[in-house]
């Protein structure tokens, strides 16, 4: 483990940067300070403080988007019943298992998610009881143990159709309830512990600074590339993370566990290529429209 002041330092710069991505996309906070803070850190003291922090940006986040709640409760409403068997399920294995397991479950289930987002995969899904109960409890039990959710949200939102009104809402609903039952059971099993407490007041500030200044950035810049950018940002951390827990646990020996790094940013960068590729032909034809100022005459 680093000393105390380097661990710190790049915490704070982690949470600063994640707050920014929550501030201009509406979530994103714990999906990239948990893969990176890892490095550092155990999910057992790492998970409390994040939760405590998730539990008011989410709010924040819902605050200013209900307009959109009216359309979406009733999608999300199953979603929210299977959490809480699942959280309670998480929150038992967080409590049990070794931690560098828990590590490798975490970048082993996170890792697929963030490049399946990242390819753009869209299927029609109706959030019905069949669909939301069980997506609500693999949900809980994903959130309690890695406080990681929106990356299989946000994929199941985009193929269910919701603008973005909605998609914020129904994000901010799931996760206000999460992060709050989440920190009920934390408290019940004694996971909040002094080194949580250091890791929240590090947070605290930088998530006050970046939640504002990403939410006025966006608006001069383009949410769907900022978005994927900050995709392969995340995939090429979790990347990393996966190839340093399997050094660790005696998995494979390096340098060949770097592979999995290696093999990470090739399928991203792949993927990054096609958006991209894709971005411009849209732009293109865009500007070809016989409405184009350019093409008047």
């Amino acid at each position: 483990m680093p000393s105390l002041d380097t661990a710190v330092i790049v915490l704070a710069g982690i949470a600063l940067f994640a707050a920014f991505v929550n501030g201009a996309l509406g979530y994103g906070f714990s999906s990239l300070t948990v893969p990176l803070a890892l490095v550092f850190y155990t999910n057992r003291i790492l998970n409390p403080a994040v939760v405590l922090i998730e539990i008011f940006l989410n709010l924040y986040v819902l605050f200013i988007n209900l307009n959109g709640v009216p359309a979406v409760w009733k999608r999300v409403f199953p979603i929210l019943i299977g959490l809480l068997p699942g959280i309670a399920v998480g929150a038992f294995v967080l409590a049990s298992l070794q931690p560098g397991w828990i590590k490798f479950g975490t970048y082993t289930v996170i890792l697929p998610l963030i490049l399946v987002q990242a390819a753009g995969w869209r299927r029609p899904i109706r959030s019905t009881w069949l669909i939301g109960l069980p997506f609500g409890t693999a949900l809980g039990i994903l959130y309690s143990v890695t406080t990681i959710s929106g990356p299989p949200l946000a994929i199941l939102f985009n193929n269910q159709g919701l603008v973005k009104s909605e998609f914020r809402a129904g994000l901010a609903l799931v996760r206000v309830a999460e992060s709050s039952v989440t920190a009920i059971v934390y408290y019940q099993l004694g996971l909040f512990i002094a080194e949580s407490q250091n890791i929240l007041l590090v947070f605290a500030p930088s998530v006050v600074l970046g939640v504002p200044l990403g939410a006025y950035l966006i608006r001069r810049l383009d949410a769907e590339t900022f978005r994927r950018i900050c995709m392969s940002f995340d995939a090429w951390v979790v990347g990393f993370g996966l190839s340093r827990v399997l050094i660790e646990l005696n998995l494979m020996e390096s340098p060949w566990a770097y592979s999995v790094m290696a093999i990470t940013i090739l399928i991203d960068a792949y993927l990054l290529y096609i958006f991209f590729t894709v971005q411009k032909t849209a732009t293109s034809a865009d500007r070809g429209r016989p409405d184009d100022p350019l093409l008047r005459t």
